[in-house]
């Protein structure tokens, strides 16, 4: 058994079913990742691993330890968990030490541990010359780093930690460097880390595993590249960045590769799994992946024939759309590569950068 083992779970909040039939196994010291759209349900499967909620059906051991099931739930001061909340509340009275040690008084801690358990934490996040001094006239990252916001998360020695969308507050630049520093601090504590996030970029930097999540049910488990390369149905290509939906025709399926025509061309592509050779196909490209030149007689698979209709310089990069057979293309080149509208051009697209999926019925 995993060291988190989530089996079958349901959550039902009158009739609406906000987890359906969560199945997830996730091992010590790593860093995974719940990613997805606003009530998914990724904040609720968090909510009932950390005991808040009782499940519907279904169980959750943590360490062999069985923690939920819809006849019992074992309570959240119990499980050895700590949580970081979303809004990060700190008693402005408090020095930044005697919010960390809060959570240690609560639970009966004596004196001598708080002070070393105190120092330790506050040392490992970077804070440990900020004990003295209290929360409002810090910033907003000092105030944010985990150990100082949830004041005992980690002096408490959790088996696990769970954290709740813990830098949507911040600025762009601030979470950046927030996402370094928790990075360092999962790998120098080795706690596990569940990680709540709408956020792509911050899923992808931080994660050894995302889980996306889509209506109550999780649509794809994996490392973050293989998430973004390899998505599992059209809502993971589309969730998970910019991407070409492009509608095509089978024309042949073999194995993990399959021939698509678009329009009056065809490419050859992989395949993700449950692909439907008679209904309607979708090759997924991200527009990073396509190499733009101009119209020249090229031999060799993969070369798509279009014409330029738009081009928008962002400065590290030109995003071109282009009509390829009247599926317009969006392709991320060179920003010292400048085309004029109306320009024909050729698209090269690597084979392993084009994934033919079930195409999503409600486009």
């Amino acid at each position: 058994m995993a060291f988190i083992d989530i089996a079958g779970i349901d959550k039902r909040f009158g009739s609406f079913k906000a987890l359906s039939g969560i199945e997830l196994a996730i091992e010590e010291r790593e860093f995974v990742t719940f990613l997805g759209p606003s009530g998914c349900g990724k904040t609720t499967m968090l909510r009932t691993l950390a005991g808040f909620l009782t499940p519907d059906s279904g169980t959750i051991h943590v360490g062999g330890r069985l923690l939920s099931s819809p006849q019992a739930v074992v309570p959240p001061e119990h499980r050895r968990m700590g949580m970081v909340f979303q809004n990060y509340a700190v008693w402005p009275h408090m020095s930044v030490f005697e919010n960390v040690a809060f959570g240690l008084r609560l639970l009966k801690v004596e004196g001598a541990e708080i002070g070393e358990g105190g120092s330790r934490i506050l040392g490992a996040v970077g804070v440990g010359g900020l004990g003295k001094r209290h929360p409002r006239p810090l910033s907003g990252g000092q105030q944010q780093r985990p150990r100082v916001a949830p004041g005992g998360s980690l002096v408490v020695e959790p088996d696990l930690l769970l954290l709740d969308e813990p830098l949507s507050n911040l600025d762009a630049k601030l979470r950046e460097r927030m996402r370094t520093e928790l990075k360092t601090l999962q790998r120098r504590t080795g706690i596990t880390f569940i990680y709540v996030t709408h956020d792509q970029a911050e899923a992808m930097a931080l994660s050894d595993r995302i889980v996306v999540f889509n209506q109550g049910t999780v649509q794809q488990v994996g490392a973050p590249r293989d998430v973004y390369e390899r998505p599992a149905n059209i809502f993971v290509a589309d969730f998970m960045g910019l991407v070409n939906k492009v509608p095509g025709k089978l024309v042949e399926l073999r194995g993990t590769s399959a021939r698509v025509r678009i329009g009056e061309q065809t490419i050859e592509a992989c395949t993700s799994d449950g692909i439907d050779p008679s209904g309607a196909i979708v090759v997924a490209i991200r527009p990073e992946a396509i190499r733009l030149g101009e119209a020249a007689p090229v031999a060799g698979n993969n070369v798509l024939a279009g014409k330029l209709v738009e081009s928008t310089f962002l400065g590290n990069i030109v995003d071109h759309q282009v009509d390829v057979s009247g599926s317009l293309m969006r392709v991320q080149g060179d920003r010292r590569q400048a085309y004029t509208s109306g320009t024909n051009v050729i698209l090269r697209i690597p084979i392993n950068e084009c994934v033919a999926m079930r195409g999503d019925p409600a486009q």
